[in-house]
């Protein structure tokens, strides 16, 4: 069996690693790598989904597309050694200078802008969609995918978190599979397969705490743009390591798991683990807690979303049990990291609140990576927005495009006036 992947944003850093394992999965499948336990699949993907997804034992992973928006110098490099039929790149800027990298010799079908995400997630010769497009320009090929069917293994948060509603019913209605990427989620997902769904009391999303876990209300206020950017544990891109450091990354998590495992907010709760070894928990009725534990590699997280139900020999270095010194746990500070507060209100409020939501904070932290505002501006720019906006109930895309856009007009003006 060929499974055939479409990777969006294969430049980034989720598409770089998801390159890793599929060449890793592919070389292990060509060798017939014994070392597999089988699991069942459950009730936490569609009975179509579970059915493809099953008796994978000879299974091998062909490159069908790849996009990027301006890396085309790796993108060149990933086209030589994947040999993808298509390539998508979304900045139109870029492609003559990608086709004077390849070469004529190249017969690999480019398609320009953001369109070309959507081409991709359509093609009927793609089984699995990878989406790692950073921020909410992959919607639109999140929905795509959706629609037609496809096995989809979301690595950013966005789509889940600005249509979370509008997809999963999408997913639903037309037999495709949401499967996470994000560690967090994937460890969840890992976690429910030991109940069932009525069985369970909450979810628990760990987090690392970022650099200012014991920060103060006071000493946030003076943190600089390389204070921020140092992360103690994950090896990110400059947003999502932002986002990490006002925990905004949990607060759209929290949006993100409601509609992923079809689970109230309330039931969500946020846990400060710095270690990163356990990677979110679930907790059952009956008082048990089941948690996914693992070295903190993107690589873990990628490769089950592609091969589940089957485990796989994995590139990740295996954690080391008798090494770890301590696992500490503590309750965030709600005060200091305001964005975890707004997550359950916009989560309640539904509609185009979490589109505002998001997009505001993407238009902040843009602003603060270019120096224009301090780091408490992001979470005051976001509720800001919130406190303007005019929630609309079932918005279609159209409705959450034009939250989206007004947000990001909102924080961007609300900037130029203060500087």
């Amino acid at each position: 069996m060929v499974e055939k992947i479409a990777i969006l944003g294969s430049t980034g850093s989720i598409g770089k690693n998801a390159l890793k394992v599929i060449d890793a999965l592919s070389v292990k499948s060509e060798a017939s790598c014994e070392n597999k336990i089988t699991q069942s699949a459950t009730q936490y993907a569609s009975p179509a989904a579970a059915k493809a997804m099953s008796g994978r034992r000879n299974t091998q992973y062909e490159i069908v597309a790849l996009s990027a928006n301006t890396n085309i110098e790796l993108l060149a490099e990933q086209v030589k050694k994947f040999r993808p039929k298509f390539v998508a790149i979304t900045d139109e800027n870029y492609i003559k200078p990608f086709q004077k990298l390849i070469g004529k010799t190249s017969k690999v079908e480019i398609l320009a802008g953001a369109d070309g995400l959507i081409k991709i997630s359509e093609l009927q010769d793609v089984d699995t969609i990878i989406t790692a497009v950073v921020g909410a320009a992959g919607l639109k090929a999140a929905l795509a995918a959706a629609k037609a069917g496809k096995k989809i293994a979301v690595a950013n948060k966005e789509p889940l978190v600005v249509a979370g509603r509008l997809l999963t019913k999408t997913a639903k209605e037309n037999n495709a599979a949401i499967m996470p990427i994000d560690s967090e989620h994937s460890a969840i997902f890992q976690a429910l397969q030991a109940g069932k769904k009525n069985e369970v009391k909450k979810i628990i999303l760990t987090a690392s705490g970022g650099p200012f876990r014991k920060a103060t209300k006071k000493e946030i206020q003076n943190v600089t743009l390389e204070q921020a950017l140092n992360h103690p544990t994950w090896d990110m891109g400059p947003k999502i390591t932002i986002d990490s450091a006002t925990m905004m990354n949990k607060a759209l998590e929290i949006i993100e798991a409601k509609w992923l495992f079809d689970i109230a907010a309330e039931k969500i709760e946020v846990l400060v683990h710095p270690e990163s070894i356990i990677h979110s928990m679930v907790e059952f009725v009956d008082g048990s807690i089941i948690a996914q534990l693992g070295t903190p590699d993107m690589a873990m997280p990628i490769q089950y979303a592609l091969t589940y139900p089957n485990r796989y020999e994995s590139i990740a270095e295996p954690l080391k049990l008798d090494e770890i010194a301590q696992l500490n746990f503590e309750k965030p500070n709600t005060e200091v990291f305001r964005a975890l507060k707004l997550a359950y209100e916009v989560a309640k409020a539904g509609g185009t609140a979490a589109a505002v939501f998001n997009a505001a904070n993407e238009a902040a932290v843009e602003e603060f990576l270019a120096e224009k505002i301090k780091f408490v501006n992001i979470v005051e720019l976001i509720e800001q927005c919130l406190q303007q906006h005019e929630v609309k109930a079932n918005p279609t895309l159209e409705e959450l495009l034009e939250a989206d856009s007004w947000a990001r007009q909102k924080v961007f003006d609300s900037v130029k006036l203060k500087t």
